[in-house]
C-alpha cells in the first residue's frame, strides 16, 4: 500500500506548498529524496511481497491489492527508470518556473502505476489503470501550447475509447465469476452464467483490442505520435518506456490470470491478436523509417517495439511469454534512454529533425555515444539486451502451433530489425563522421549521467540476463 501512498502523497505535497514547489534548491532535494525512496519501497515490495489487502466498496465490488511475483518485477522496472528521469529533468527543466508542477505530477503519476503493478483483480487494476490515464495526460498537457492541449485531448480519447472496451469485457466476464481475482493459468469460470464459450471470446478479444489503444497497437496507436513529440523528454520517456507498458500488464493479467491460455489458445481470438501485433509491428517501423522528426519517429518506434511483446505474448507459449516480458524490461530501458538522449540533443541544438543532428556526436559524444548503445539494443545487435529478448521471441513460435504465423512471425519480425537499423543508426553515423556542429556543448552532468547509467543497463542486462530470465521463467511456468 505504501508503494502508492507514499508517492502521491509526497506529489500532493509538493504541488500544495508554494515555498517547496518554487524553491530550486529545496525542489531538488526533495525530489531527489522521493525517488529514492520510491525505488527502496518498490525493491521491499518485490523482496518480500506483504499480505493481500482488500476494500468491499460494495456487495459486488471488491478493491484488491495482492503483489506477486509479476508485480514485483513490472514495479522494481518502473520506479528505478522512473527515478532515472527523474533525475535528468533537473537539467533538462533548469530554467522552467513550472518545474515543481512537473514533479508533483510526476510523483502521483508513478503512484498509479505502482498500484497498476499490485491490483490483485480486473476491478482494482481498471481503476488504477483509468487513474493513470488521467495524471499521465497531465504531463502531455505540460507545455500549455495549442499543439500539447490537442495532443493531450487525442491522447485521452483514445486512452478512454479503449477503456470503454476495455469495461465491456469485463462486465462480461464478472457474470461468470464474481470477483475476477488473479489466478495463475485463469480463474474458474461458470460458461452457464453468461453465453458460453462464445462471450468468453468476445469479452477476451474487447479487453486486448481496448488495452492496445495504451500499448499503442492498430488501430489505436495514433496518439503516440502526437503526444511525445509535444511533451517534455522526461516525460515522453516515461510515457514511451513505462506508461504504454501498463496497457501490456493488463492484458497479461486478462490472458494468463483471469482467463488462461488454454482457453485461447488455437482459437480466433490468438489469430486475431497475432495478426495486429505483427501488423502494428511492420506498420510501426516503416513509418518510424519515413519520419524526418526525432522524436516523432521514435514514438512510430515504440508503436512497434511494444508490438513486439505483445506478438510473444499471444503465441501463448512459454518462450513467447518469457520472450514477452524481457522485451517489456528491456525495451522499457532502452527507449527511456533514446528518449532522454533525444531530448538533450534536442535541448543543447535547438534541432528536432534527424537531418540537422549531423556532427552532433564530435560536439556531445557522451549524448551520442549513449544513443548509439541504445539503438544497437533496439535493433537486437548481441550483445546488448535487445538481442536476448528477440532472440526468445523468434524461437518462442517452436510448438505454438499457430501454422502460417510460425513463419510469418519470425519475418516480420526481421524485417522490422532491419527498418529499425535504418531509422536509427543514421544520427550515430552522420553524428559522429560529419564535421563537428558548431556552438554545441556537451549536456550538463545531471542529464548525461542518467543516459550513461541506461546505456550500461543496456549492455549489462544482455550480457548477464540469466537472473533475470530465470525469474520470468518462474513466473512463466506458474501460468502456463
Amino acid at each position: 500500500m505504501e508503494t502508492i501512498l507514499v508517492p502521491v502523497l509526497l506529489g500532493a505535497v509538493l504541488l500544495a506548498v508554494k515555498p517547496l514547489r518554487e524553491g530550486a534548491g529545496g525542489r531538488a532535494a526533495f525530489v531527489t529524496l522521493s525517488l529514492l525512496l520510491q525505488c527502496a519501497l518498490a525493491v521491499r515490495a518485490a523482496m518480500s511481497p506483504q499480505a493481500a489487502r482488500s476494500l468491499h466498496l460494495t456487495e459486488d465490488v471488491l478493491l484488491l491489492l495482492q503483489p506477486d511475483g509479476l508485480s514485483g518485477v513490472f514495479l522494481v522496472m518502473t520506479a528505478v527508470l522512473w527515478a532515472l528521469a527523474g533525475v535528468f529533468s533537473f537539467g533538462y527543466l533548469k530554467n522552467d518556473r513550472r518545474a515543481g508542477v512537473f514533479f508533483g505530477v510526476y510523483l502521483i503519476v508513478y503512484g498509479t502505476m505502482a498500484g497498476v503493478a499490485q491490483s490483485g483483480n480486473l476491478i482494482t487494476v481498471y481503476l488504477f489503470y483509468e487513474m493513470l490515464t488521467l495524471t499521465s495526460s497531465l504531463l502531455v498537457f505540460y507545455e500549455g501550447t495549442h499543439e500539447a492541449i490537442m495532443a493531450g485531448l487525442k491522447y485521452l480519447f483514445y486512452s478512454v475509447a479503449g477503456a470503454f472496451l476495455a469495461l465491456a469485457g469485463i462486465f462480461m466476464l464478472s457474470r461468470m465469476n464474481e470477483w475476477l481475482i488473479f489466478t495463475p493459468g485463469g480463474v474458474a469460470l461458470d460458461y452457464q452464467a453468461n453465453g458460453g464459450t462464445g462471450t468468453v471470446l468476445a469479452a477476451v478479444f474487447l479487453m486486448v483490442l481496448g488495452l492496445g489503444a495504451k500499448a499503442g497497437m492498430y488501430p489505436l496507436h495514433g496518439w503516440l505520435p502526437t503526444a511525445h513529440p509535444v511533451a517534455p523528454a522526461p516525460a515522453s520517456a516515461v510515457l514511451s518506456g513505462l506508461i504504454v507498458k501498463a496497457g501490456v500488464f493488463f492484458s497479461i493479467r486478462v490472458v494468463y490470470y483471469i482467463v488462461g491460455a488454454g482457453r485461447l489458445r488455437g482459437t480466433w481470438v490468438q489469430y486475431a491478436w497475432l495478426t495486429l501485433a505483427l501488423v502494428t509491428v511492420f506498420m510501426g517501423s516503416m513509418l518510424a523509417y519515413m519520419e524526418p522528426v526525432l522524436k516523432k519517429r521514435l514514438a512510430y518506434s515504440t508503436v512497434s517495439q511494444v508490438s513486439y511483446i505483445l506478438f510473444g505474448l499471444a503465441l501463448l507459449t512459454p518462450g513467447g511469454f518469457t520472450g514477452g516480458l524481457l522485451h517489456m524490461v528491456f525495451h522499457a530501458v532502452t527507449k527511456c534512454g533514446l528518449f532522454l538522449a533525444a531530448g538533450a540533443l534536442i535541448k543543447q541544438t535547438g534541432c528536432t529533425r534527424v537531418s540537422e543532428l549531423a556532427g552532433v556526436g564530435r560536439a556531445m559524444p557522451v549524448t551520442a555515444g549513449c544513443f548509439a548503445v541504445f539503438a544497437l539494443s533496439l535493433v537486437g545487435i548481441p550483445p546488448f539486451s535487445g538481442f536476448v529478448s528477440k532472440w526468445y521471441l523468434a524461437t518462442g513460435v517452436e510448438g505454438a502451433g499457430v501454422g502460417l504465423f510460425a513463419l510469418i512471425g519470425p519475418a516480420v519480425l526481421l524485417v522490422s530489425a532491419l527498418l529499425t537499423a535504418g531509422y536509427l543508426f543514421p544520427l550515430p553515423v552522420r553524428g559522429f563522421f560529419a564535421p563537428a556542429k558548431a556552438g554545441v556543448k556537451e549536456a550538463p552532468a545531471v542529464m548525461a549521467l542518467p543516459l550513461v547509467v541506461l546505456a550500461a543497463l543496456a549492455l549489462g542486462l544482455g550480457l548477464f540476463a540469466q537472473p533475470l530470465l530465470a525469474c520470468l521463467a518462474e513466473i512463466a511456468g506458474t501460468v502456463l
